[in-house]
């Protein structure tokens, strides 16, 4: 998710594919993997602690709730690095530039993905960890035998 928005900057910003650039992939790949495992862990969580059941309403709670550390993580990031994209064609900033485009373009993509992509994916192929822990109970109470 977050290497689509890293190509088309860089492909935008002039197509430079440095080892700063890669080193944004890297990075931009860290944050959007780190923010896509908090959703998931904390839909998990309403439903593991809150008793939330698995559904639609748990999958927007946990969106709707997670919305502003995701918004607040990328937002930093990308007002951290909007100086080094504006003024990257400076000397000495040769590797900072390419970084910059990458991880910035990567975070725009990657923070709407993973706000509105990953939950639905959670919705369509995740399942309940309450049904699941049932089944597992029930398998093993039918394999010992009596």
């Amino acid at each position: 998710m977050a290497l689509v928005g890293g190509i088309l900057a860089a492909f935008i910003g002039g197509g430079v594919i440095s080892l700063g650039s890669l080193v944004g992939f890297f990075t931009v790949f860290g944050i959007a993997a780190r923010n896509g495992i908090l959703l998931i862990n904390h839909a998990q969580h309403l439903e593991r602690e809150e008793g939330e059941t698995f559904g639609k309403d748990l999958v927007v709670r946990a969106a709707r709730e997670r919305l502003a550390p995701i918004l607040m993580t990328s937002l930093a990031t990308a007002l951290a690095l909007v100086p080094l994209v504006v003024f990257g064609e400076r000397p000495g900033h040769e590797i900072e530039h390419p970084l910059a485009v990458v991880i910035l373009g990567g975070l725009v993509t990657s923070t709407l993905l993973n706000l509105f992509v990953t939950p639905s994916l959670y919705l369509r192929f995740g399942k309940s960890r309450r049904a699941a822990a049932e089944a597992h109970q029930v398998s093993a109470t039918e394999a010992t035998p009596a």
